[in-house]
């Protein structure tokens, strides 16, 4: 039992207010997760160049000893800034780039995601101190994804909470179990895909990284799911242009949208929704079984 919620701005005029929008709206998923929480922002472009999101242990990391390193390795301007645990990196070269420089030089530096857009920020705790400790209430950008975790089968670690990332600015947050997944990971690793943890939810991440990555459309890569994982799930994907949704052929685990003008909302239960502008004209559904439902910017 976890909880998860989603936030896509249709109206750019909300975009300096999406972290007040959405603060609520995790905090409202505490009695479904209480162990952990995180989201995934979109915004804050680096058009040319990669952002990375990443994380230390230690509060008093040397961060800018690292992005002089890396300024001096890669020839290439880095900006960085730091938010509790972690540090975004502003890094003027790929992705593939930006990464190994990391694991080369900084081992135990966990890279939490990396793209042109999306910041991942996640930690063990109430939901209420996660976002209080991220200023989750100040941020700005165009989307943002996130999760609740009680962890009935696992440890309660910051490295099996949610959101996941396998992939540049693709995302997922998970309410559900995989029966298959240990096949499947096995499977994707012969393909090069790279896994962090045992949780099954990131092989359903890098399910759909190695799905992209061989030429599908998101929406191709979610129906190729629907016939090659076996379990119950409830999926929120973020991306650089968008969010999707979809719920397995069964449909057991819950979750509603909510659609306006302004915006489109997904939440496991509908009390997350009740703090949106406008949400009393809003159209309000339940997702149906296997439908995948796309949002994304053209």
């Amino acid at each position: 039992m976890c909880g998860i919620v989603g936030l896509y701005l249709k109206n750019p005029a909300l975009e300096s207010e999406l972290g007040a929008l959405f603060e609520p709206m995790l905090i409202a998923m505490t009695d479904r997760g209480p162990d952990s929480a995180g989201f995934a922002i979109y915004g804050d472009e680096v058009v040319d160049g990669t952002k990375l999101t990443l994380r230390h242990e230690d509060e008093n990391y040397n961060w800018e000893a690292l992005a002089e390193l890396a300024r001096a390795e890669l020839n290439a301007e880095v900006v960085w800034f730091q938010n509790a645990t972690v540090a975004v990196f502003k890094m003027h070269c790929d992705a593939p780039r930006a990464t190994a420089f990391i694991e080369a030089h900084a081992s135990d530096v966990l890279i939490l995601s990396a793209g042109h857009s999306i910041e991942i920020l996640k930690e063990v705790g109430l939901p209420e101190i996660i976002a209080n400790n991220f200023n989750l209430k100040g941020m700005k950008g165009t989307h943002i994804i996130g999760h609740t975790r009680m962890a009935t089968e696992s440890a309660v670690t910051m490295a099996g909470s949610h959101p996941f990332s396998t992939g540049e600015d693709l995302c997922l947050v998970h309410n559900g179990s995989l029966s298959n997944h240990n096949r499947l990971r096995l499977e994707l690793k012969r393909q090069g895909i790279h896994f962090e943890t045992d949780n099954d939810s990131e092989v359903a991440a890098g399910y759909l990284m190695h799905r992209l990555q061989e030429g599908d459309t998101l929406k191709q890569a979610l129906e190729n799911a629907l016939k090659d994982l076996d379990g119950f799930f409830t999926f929120t994907i973020g991306t650089r242009d968008g969010f999707a949704v979809v719920r397995d052929p069964i449909a057991c685990k819950p979750a509603v949208l909510a659609e306006t003008d302004d915006y489109v909302a997904m939440a496991s239960e509908y009390q997350a929704l009740t703090t949106l502008p406008g949400i009393e004209n809003a159209r309000v559904w339940e997702p149906e079984a296997a439908k995948i439902y796309v949002w994304e910017r053209t």
